[in-house]
């Protein structure tokens, strides 16, 4: 029997692969996923932030200098980069807050037994599907000042002439964050809905048999185990909405008078439009730090979190 044993314990060390060999493999099977995000992603950022450092411009016949905090200092005095910084956090939190609660509301609603609950799921999701490019001439239609349906809408209930919503003052920024908000809500739908469905309904019936109502059941049931995934989704609506630009820029292309310039519009013009590819840069840096600052505070918060449980 020892013998048998003995004969077993080396048989299964011979088996098992060096530790450096599983390690190597690991690395190799990494590889095809991993060599997209360095040239695409993790390249391109460490080359816009050195570019940052440097006086790069378009059409400079003279050679790129190193000019270091030079384009940072700048910035700080570029009361139109601030401003539209200031409306950078206005449109994400003006978007993420009531798309949040709208999607929330429209996946409770989709959770339940209705009728063609397949049909309405499928088409919830459908301005997910559309290009934002598509979303935007989409609803530049909608707000046309002369035959745009809402206007046409607004005249046939006799409640006035309308006005020119993408061009106004005052209304620009209303409605292109309406618009940002029936664009995005279906995603944050889907992800609710998907947390909606682990909750035990075992616990639902629990609680309804002791009497408690519907809003005490979301409240002590359906609420915390959902409370990851709101997190989780509405972190990421922050951040892609702070970091819009395809869909302002066909709308309003920043106007009027700068009142719909998001930060990413305004970096785009000043590398596109005006050839200051370092400044853009030093302002791409700052956005990227802002990101990774509030990625930070929600990474600590879900630690706390998870040491509580």
């Amino acid at each position: 029997m020892a013998t048998a044993k003995k004969r077993s314990g080396k048989g299964e060390g011979r088996g098992a692969p060096p530790a450096g060999m599983l390690d190597h493999g690991a690395w190799f099977l990494v590889l095809p996923a991993l060599l997209p995000i360095l040239v695409l992603s993790v390249g391109p950022l460490l080359y816009g932030i050195s570019l940052a450092f440097t006086d790069s411009q378009s059409g400079r016949t003279e050679p790129t200098e190193w000019i270091g905090l030079l384009n940072f200092q700048d910035l700080l005095h570029d009361t139109l980069f601030w401003d539209s910084f200031r409306i950078g956090l206005v449109w994400a939190v003006g978007v993420t807050v009531p798309q949040f609660l709208l999607a929330l509301g429209l996946a409770l609603l989709l959770n339940q037994n209705l009728r063609f609950r397949g049909l309405a799921r499928s088409l919830a999701i459908i301005p997910w599907a559309m290009p934002e490019v598509v979303v935007g001439i989409m609803w530049r239609l909608v707000y046309n000042p002369d035959a745009g349906i809402l206007n046409e809408t607004i005249r046939d209930l006799g409640l006035g002439d309308g006005r020119d919503w993408l061009t106004g003052i005052g209304s620009a920024l209303p409605a292109v964050i309406v618009v940002g908000i029936w664009a995005g809500m279906p995603q944050t739908t889907v992800a609710l809905l998907a947390g909606l469905q682990n909750v035990p309904r075992e616990l639902h019936e629990a609680a309804e048999m002791d009497g408690a109502g519907a809003w005490r059941r979301f409240r002590t049931v359906t609420w915390p185990a959902l409370k990851p995934v709101a997190l989780a989704i509405t972190a990421l609506n922050f951040i892609w909405n702070f970091n819009s630009f395809a869909l302002v820029y066909v709308l309003t292309n920043g106007g009027p008078g700068g009142r719909t310039r998001l930060p990413m519009l305004f970096a785009y013009e000043e590398a596109f439009r005006y050839g200051q590819f370092g400044y853009a840069a030093a302002m791409g840096c700052v956005m990227v730090a802002v990101i990774s600052v509030l990625l930070a505070v929600y990474l600590v918060g879900r630690l706390r979190g998870a040491d509580e449980r």
